[in-house]
């Protein structure tokens, strides 16, 4: 049995093989990008500082972001690139600083989309037999998978959005299928012809009721909001559709399996479904080959808390089911970077704290 200096070794010796760039971002680095990717939940586990001009930087809390960002700025778009990372990222736990270490690999502009994750599953696989685990449950999620679905099913456009936007967020997407399952009454009347009306009829009202135009919600947040609901009321979805899509999410189970579920629904549904799961069956048959050992579930309700995240996307857990390798496709981060053009990307995020303990058990 190898001790934790030789599987360190190891995994030092994986990430600066000669196939791939080690990147080194600053420990150091601005906020402003996490919160505008990640949101105020992710913001808030973030070690912060402010500079005397009020500028917030934070300690780096991940590497993936750092990497794409330099990616763009060095004028890499068009080129494919392979990075890897082995070092500390710094979050909150419980109001709590903590340090961790971290390992993964990034690639970046590959234009075939499917090897490069097929990459990336190799690597992450790699990395655990380094220290011993042989047979991980891996967990499969399909972002663009349920998006082609949402579409396929006859889900009305005004209601992509807000279902997409929920997905990954279990209790909030709940919410909206029970909501959608039994709809509340809904109110009809004239609706007003543009969005200007509707800012100075709700002007006219906060001005009349003496309320202020400053602070709280404003009259374009509350006109938005109602014209968003008259076009959601406009495009109810059908009992029967809102059933799919419950039967659909509710998928959990060997990805074999639950790709036949998934066929079978659509095709009692009506439509022909094989070709975007082809995919994802694809991938899962390549990550059962290479680890014969592992249980490879596919969970159509399972994605990343993040909505950059555009394709396939995976978690590796050990014995007491944390989290030990996690990434996949996600092509958004690119584009909201700021690339001009898309780019492929897909990768994965090693935690080697986690790793060692699994292996020293």
């Amino acid at each position: 049995m190898k001790s934790a200096s030789e599987r360190y070794a190891a995994l030092v010796r994986l990430v600066e093989s000669r196939t791939v760039t080690r990147a080194q971002p600053a420990l150091l680095l601005p906020a402003g990008p996490y919160f505008d990717l990640a949101g105020e939940e992710f913001g808030r586990n973030l070690l912060l500082t402010t500079t005397n001009n009020g500028t917030e930087y934070c300690l780096r809390p991940d590497f993936t972001l750092p990497i794409a960002q330099a990616y763009i700025e060095d004028g890499l778009i068009g080129a494919p690139a392979a990075f890897t990372y082995l070092g500390p990222i710094f979050r909150q736990q419980s109001s709590t600083p903590v340090e961790f270490e971290q390992a993964g690999l990034e690639l970046l502009g590959h234009a075939d989309a499917d090897a490069a994750l097929d990459q990336v599953l190799t690597f992450a696989r790699w990395a655990l037999a380094i220290y011993d685990i042989t047979a991980p449950q891996v967990r499969l999620g399909g972002v663009g998978l349920f998006e082609s679905f949402l579409e396929a099913s006859g889900v009305p456009p005004a209601w992509r959005a807000r279902i997409r936007h929920r997905f990954g967020h279990p209790e909030a997407l709940q919410r909206l299928m029970d909501r959608l399952a039994n709809p509340e009454e809904r109110v009809h009347g004239p609706v007003p012809d543009s969005r200007d009306t509707v800012i100075e009829i709700v002007t006219d009202a906060m001005l009349s009721g003496g309320l202020s135009l400053i602070g709280s919600r404003t009259p374009e947040e509350i006109a938005d909001r109602y014209l968003e609901k008259q076009a959601l009321d406009a495009a109810p979805i059908p009992p029967e559709t809102v059933a799919l899509l419950q039967n659909y999410l509710s998928i959990s189970e060997s990805a074999e399996t639950a790709f036949e579920r998934i066929a079978m629904l659509c095709n009692d549904a009506g439509f022909d479904f094989n070709e975007p799961i082809y995919k994802v069956r694809n991938h899962a048959a390549a990550l059962a080959a290479l680890s014969p050992n592992a249980d490879v579930i596919f969970d159509a309700a399972f994605s990343p808390r993040l909505d950059y995240y555009t394709g396939i996307v995976f978690e590796m857990t050990g014995r007491d089911g944390e989290v030990l390798a996690s990434g996949g496709e996600y092509d958004r981060m690119l584009e909201r970077l700021g690339a001009p053009e898309p780019v492929n990307a897909s990768g994965c995020a090693l935690w080697v704290d986690r790793l060692e303990r699994e292996a020293a058990e």
